[in-house]
């Protein structure tokens, strides 16, 4: 039993162990069935993955090999990008990749910068946070999160500082100003609570407290950090960051702001601004589409960054797992899941793609509203640049887009509605716009209007468009084939430039084989309205009718642009819009205040006081000056909380309290709902943006014209004014002085040839010389009459005259002041200056509305001789209003366009500084001109001259060489880009002087022809220095024209013993010969050539002035003898021995007394005695000597025609006095026609 227990045991012990073996082997078939389900799951798990992981490894290790270019390629962007737009980005990132290749630095030749910095889903986080979703918005984003100096955003819309408010909101972001009270208070809870701060909306400089911020100058302190912020210590705590935003468009920031942040530009894009304005248009009209592809967006996002965190932690796992893979379950668990969230985000991506293809079709058919919505609102914001008031912000943009949605008509047909939407949203804007603009820019904006939309529409192309503004500006008048005769200059450039378009090819062939038609057609008094020759109306539409008219009749631009106007946008958008202060009301709130933009003459504060008694609110105004910021403080207090009107006037002289009064009204909390604030302001390049961005801007400029101005006079007179004098000169006078007023007023517009300064003549110049009217008719001595000579001294030298500063501007208005106010006056037969303008004369009527009557019969339109001017000057005035149009558009051009042609900016002007260098003259020689001036005489005054006209010349063309040189290298970018060569290539490009050369040389129109006076100028100088002396001088090519008259009249002076220079000035005598004519020089004085007669003509024949043939703004005058007489010798030296208006200069003895003394009356035997230019009241005593002369027509007078160097008369500009004869019209109808001689038209 024993023996068979021990074999039991045995056996047991066998059999346990064979269990044990068997439960072993079952436990491992177990393990190795898990395993293998493990590793099938890991198989199949992964299998999807091989193929993409072993591209990515192979992609990895080239990246690792191209990481050191990769790496400093997005470091250099993070680094230098931010200031710039999207295309200069590319630029720099291509230049960089081009230098990195030279060098054979490994960079990945298809690298993305965005994708390398950022992945796909936190893009889409951004877009949800308002991040518009172009590509420099994105790369803007990242420059934002990833750079290491805090973010500078240069934001005039505001869409970055709505971008970081979003992104930062879950991080109770402070907001501040520069400007706030509590800005210190801010930056330091900020620091220690480590919370993120915005400063917004700062200027050009930073607070110096932020600078250790900026620097990131940090002392560590135990565990934490501390930072100095003026003199006290902060913590600086985890989780601080900075933010910095300014609205100016294009800041000058200091290299120290530009250094310690990194600026990043954030102005809107077209392409981001139109997917906006899509989106809310879709949100309008197809609301479900919009919250489909909003929810998509987000599921898409949601999903991406689950994959991406999935991802992550797979990776986490596999990299992180101690032994076998097999056996950790954990991991299976997570491939599990990461393989069915795979497939279910992938299949919702693919769904919400394929959704989201058909949303793009849907919305695209709206994108027509969208991109007419960037286009005005790009045009709005350029206006800035014409004038700083001009401000309008994006939300009051989008505000206006809304409404055009709201209020456009209806339509069941959708191409229907788009078309609604798109021309109300047009007027809609365009009237908006037009109320805050002044009146001489309401036009530009029009224009800019429909040529913007046409450029969208493809109806006229880019070069069209710069022949439209430049005309031929850039070229050489003397390198183009001979032009006929009876065509200007400029006409001929513009022609020859024209001729370059298709529909005008070879127009100055045809204008030279057709002349007598076009000559017709040209002399036509509205071309615009006849048939054109060579049957080109067949071949034009209005726009290219308006090119023609602009190279050939400037003056008729604004009539033929309105007519393209009418025809591009609709017969209401050339037709202006009206003020309507009510409907205005109705816009504000007491959040948006109105800002009335002041100019000379008008003031709306009757009108807003009328508006409010209308409303029956009350409404109290404080003027803005020293002093009275306390007062508007408690006046904007009250009426906030009791409502009421709060009219803060002249708001540009107080400025400090501009920035506070911005915070008020934006932070307040409550407001009365009656409140409203209205503010009139000059314009002032200080004034706030931010103000007048949140406000409305409108204009109340007073009427122009005669009738409205003798209007608007006798409304500001009360009824007892007019009674106030029962003497019968009382009202006549009034008249006659009202008149004057809206006169002197009125000439401005006229430019150089109304008044040589534009004064501003006010209400106080009017009622100060009506009181003086008064107070003498009432102390008047009946038997003597009104003493005239006090009336128009009081008048021209006191009331009216105490504003002007100008000799012959003083003259003007005392010829005006004797011509109006005399005893023919109160005749029935007499008119102020003009048929059909005559003073009511009525005995019993003393009503102001008989007077009003009088002027509402007045003509509507004013005729320049109304002002004593000649019909042409009102070509003057609309060519310099078209001039100044196109000049402001050229100004305001983006400076990167290329146009249709692909020719760059760079690229053009290195073809143009080519050729400028080419036909640029050698320079002086130094040692070869004073050779030369020895030979001659280097001690006689007229060479003398000559040495220094030649220093200067040397001056200007080693300028312009150098620049064109410096120039051609920087395009190569052999050396940097300064200013002055940055100044020059936009400048050249725009076929203007660059200011370096125009700051050493003369003024000119355009580049063309300052560059062909340079070459006359030029060869002038050398024909002097080494051909001899010429027997004519054109005087136009001096750059000191009196220091030659100077030294002419030094040479006469020599010439005559006991002559002293004092005494000596100068004569003058206008000969019958031109230029070419000329054979010999005179025995004494000089012949001068090149000047021209501006408001006049001049009578070859008869040697006198006439009037100026229609159209014909300037006359040649024919060669003149100017020469110089001794005042101090006795009379009968200096007698004449002819007629001294016309003919060759008499002959005379070499170095004797000339024989060319003043203009005089035929019955005189001697001439009139010379006199020395005289100014002030003594300039008055000359009009006064020449009131003795006879008023027989056909005697001989002078007028002293004033001599300039430019069209721009002024003190500067002015050279001298030439008596010139005038028989049949007196010396003071000159003085009214505005007659002056210039050395240069252009």
């Amino acid at each position: 039993l024993e023996e068979k227990e021990k074999q039991l045991t045995e056996v047991q012990k066998q059999y346990d162990s064979a269990i044990s073996q068997k439960q072993a082997l079952i436990d491992d078939a177990e393990i190795c069935r898990r395993k293998m389900a493990s590793a099938t799951a890991l198989i199949d798990g992964l299998a999807n993955e091989k193929n993409r992981w072993t591209e990515q490894g192979k992609q990895f290790q080239e990246q690792t090999q191209k990481l050191v270019g990769d790496v400093l390629l997005c470091t250099a962007f993070l680094s230098y990008s931010g200031p710039f737009n999207q295309e200069f980005r590319d630029v720099l990132l291509n230049n960089w990749k081009t230098e990195m290749a030279t060098r054979q630095i490994p960079y990945d030749t298809n690298i993305d910068i965005s994708s390398m910095l950022v992945d796909s889903a936190t893009v889409g986080e951004w877009g949800l946070q308002s991040l518009p979703n172009d590509e420099l918005s994105i790369q803007n984003g990242i420059i934002v999160t990833k750079a290491s100096r805090y973010p500078l955003l240069i934001d005039p819309q505001g869409q970055g500082k709505t971008w970081v408010r979003n992104k930062e909101s879950q991080n109770k972001m402070q907001v501040t100003s520069l400007n706030h009270k509590m800005f210190r208070t801010h930056l330091e809870d900020s620091l220690s609570l480590g919370k993120p701060l915005l400063i917004e909306d700062i200027n050009e400089e930073l607070d110096p407290a932020l600078d250790n911020v900026l620097e990131k100058n940090f002392m560590k302190s135990g565990s934490c950090l501390k930072v100095k912020v003026g003199d006290k210590e902060c913590d600086v705590m985890e989780g601080f960051t900075l933010y910095i935003t300014t609205k100016l468009a294009n800041p000058a920031f200091t290299p120290e702001i530009s250094a310690r942040t990194s600026i990043i530009d954030f102005t809107v894009t077209m392409k981001g601004l139109g997917d906006q304005l899509l989106g809310l248009v879709i949100l309008k009209e197809k609301s479900e589409l919009e919250s489909e592809r909003v929810e998509l967006l987000e599921d898409v996002t949601a999903n991406k960054r689950k994959m991406q965190e999935l991802e992550d932690n797979l990776l986490y796992r596999l990299t992180s797992t101690q032994g076998s893979l097999v056996d950790d379950e954990t991991l299976i668990d997570v491939l599990r899941t990461t393989k069915i969230t795979a497939e279910d985000v992938q299949h919702k991506i693919e769904t919400a793609n394929s959704t989201q293809q058909k949303i793009s079709i849907a919305r695209e058919e709206f994108r027509p509203v969208a991109t007419r919505g960037s286009i005005l609102y790009f045009l709005i914001t350029n206006m800035s640049m014409v004038n700083g008031m001009y401000q309008t912000s994006l939300p009051q943009f989008l505000g206006l887009f809304d409404i055009s949605m709201e209020r456009s008509e209806e339509s069941p047909y959708q191409k229907k509605r788009i078309e609604n939407i798109v021309n109300y949203l047009t007027f809609e804007v365009f009237r908006y716009t037009l109320r805050g603009l002044y009146e001489q820019d309401k036009f530009l904006f029009t224009l800019l209007l429909a040529l913007k939309v046409d450029l969208n529409r493809k109806k006229i192309k880019h070069e069209e468009l710069m022949v439209l503004i430049k005309g031929g500006a850039a070229l050489d008048v003397n390198a183009l084939k001979a032009k006929p005769e009876w065509v200007q200059d400029v006409t001929w450039l513009n022609l020859v430039e024209l001729g370059k378009l298709g529909v005008f090819r070879d127009i100055p062939g045809k204008v030279s084989k057709n002349q007598a038609a076009w000559r017709q057609w040209y002399n036509n008094p509205a071309p615009e309205e006849t048939l054109t020759p060579n049957n080109l109306d067949a071949q034009m539409d209005p726009f290219r009718k308006l090119l023609l008219i602009r190279s050939w009749c400037p003056d008729r631009i604004a009539v033929q642009a309105k007519k393209y106007i009418a025809d591009s946008l609709g017969k209401r958008f050339s037709d202006g819009v009206i003020l309507d202060m009510k409907d205005m009301l109705k816009e504000s709130s007491p959040r948006v205040p109105m800002i009335c933009l002041l100019s000379m003459g008008s003031d709306p504060t009757s009108s807003i006081e009328s508006l409010s008694k209308q409303e029956k609110l009350s409404c109290k105004a404080i003027s803005m000056g020293q002093g009275q910021d306390v007062h508007a403080r408690a006046l904007l207090q009250a009426c906030m909380e009791n409502g009421g009107w709060a009219l803060l006037q002249n708001c540009h002289l107080g400025l400090d309290f501009m920035e506070e009064l911005f915070l008020l009204v934006v932070e307040t909390e409550s407001m009365h709902k009656d409140f409203r604030l209205w503010l009139t302001t000059e314009v002032h390049p200080k004034f706030p943006i931010s103000l007048l961005q949140i406000g409305i801007k409108y204009t109340n400029e007073p009427p122009q014209g005669i009738k409205p101005g003798l209007k608007r006079t006798y409304h500001g007179l009360a009824p007892e004014q007019l009674q106030s004098c029962h003497l019968p000169q009382w009202r006549p006078m009034l008249y006659a002085l009202a008149f004057l007023h809206t006169v002197v007023q009125e000439r401005r517009k006229f430019g150089p040839l109304g008044w040589n300064i534009p004064y501003e003549f006010n209400q106080a110049d009017f009622t100060s010389t009506m009181k003086f009217i008064h107070r003498h008719l009432d102390n008047l001595n009946l038997k003597k009459g009104v003493c005239w000579t006090t009336v128009r001294y009081m008048i021209g030298e006191v009331q009216y005259g105490g504003r002007v500063t100008d000799d012959f501007d003083k003259i003007l208005l005392n010829t005006y002041a004797k011509t109006y106010f005399c005893d023919a006056m109160f005749g029935p037969m007499f008119v102020l200056g003009f048929e059909g303008y005559k003073i009511p004369h009525w005995k019993d009527k003393l009503r102001s509305q008989d007077f009003i009557d009088h002027i509402d019969a007045l003509p509507a339109s004013d005729t320049p001789e109304v002002f004593g001017l000649h019909r042409n000057a009102d070509i003057t005035y609309q060519t310099n209003l078209a001039s100044e149009c196109l000049n402001t558009i050229l100004n305001i051009q983006p400076k990167d366009s290329a146009g249709d042609s692909g020719e760059t900016r760079e690229s053009a002007v290195f073809r143009q500084a080519n050729d400028m260098l080419s036909k640029l003259p050698a320079n002086y020689v130094n040692h070869e001109v004073k050779a030369r001036l020895q030979e001659m005489g280097h001690l006689s005054p007229m060479n003398i001259f000559l040495r220094q006209e030649i220093d200067r010349m040397q001056r200007v063309i080693v300028t312009v060489r150098n620049t064109l040189v410096d120039l051609r290298l920087a395009i190569d970018g052999t050396i940097i880009m300064s200013e002055n060569l940055r100044d020059a290539l936009d400048n050249i490009y725009d076929a203007r002087v660059p200011t370096s050369w125009k700051k050493i040389s003369w003024q000119s129109s355009s580049l063309g022809f300052w560059f062909t006076e340079l070459l006359e100028r030029d060869a002038q100088f050398r024909t002097w220095c080494f051909g001899g002396r010429p027997d004519v001088f054109w005087m136009t090519g001096f750059f000191n024209p009196q220091g030659f008259l100077t030294a002419m009249r030094q040479e006469v002076t020599r010439a005559h013993k006991g002559w002293a220079l004092d005494t000596v000035v100068l004569t003058n005598s206008v000969t019958d010969m031109t230029k070419d004519e000329v054979t010999e020089s005179p025995r004494e004085g000089v012949y001068v050539h090149g000047l021209f007669l501006d408001g006049a003509a001049w009578d070859k024949e008869e040697a006198r002035l006439v009037e100026s043939p229609a159209k014909v703004l300037f006359s040649p005058l024919p060669v003149v003898h100017i020469s110089a007489t001794n005042t101090a010798a006795p009379e009968t030296l200096r007698e004449g021995k002819g007629k001294g208006g016309k003919g060759r200069a008499p002959a005379a003895p070499r170095l004797s007394i000339p024989q060319l003394p003043l203009l005089a009356a035929p019955e005189k035997k001697a001439p009139t005695k010379p006199k020395p230019r005289r100014s002030g009241a003594n300039r008055d005593a000359d009009v006064r000597d020449r009131e003795q002369v006879s008023d027989k027509p056909c005697e001989a007078r002078l007028y002293g025609c004033p001599l300039y160097k430019k069209p721009h008369r002024t003190d500067l500009t002015f050279i001298t006095t030439l008596q010139l004869t005038t028989t049949k019209q007196s010396p003071e109808h000159w003085t009214l026609r505005g007659v002056a001689l210039l050395c240069d038209t252009k």
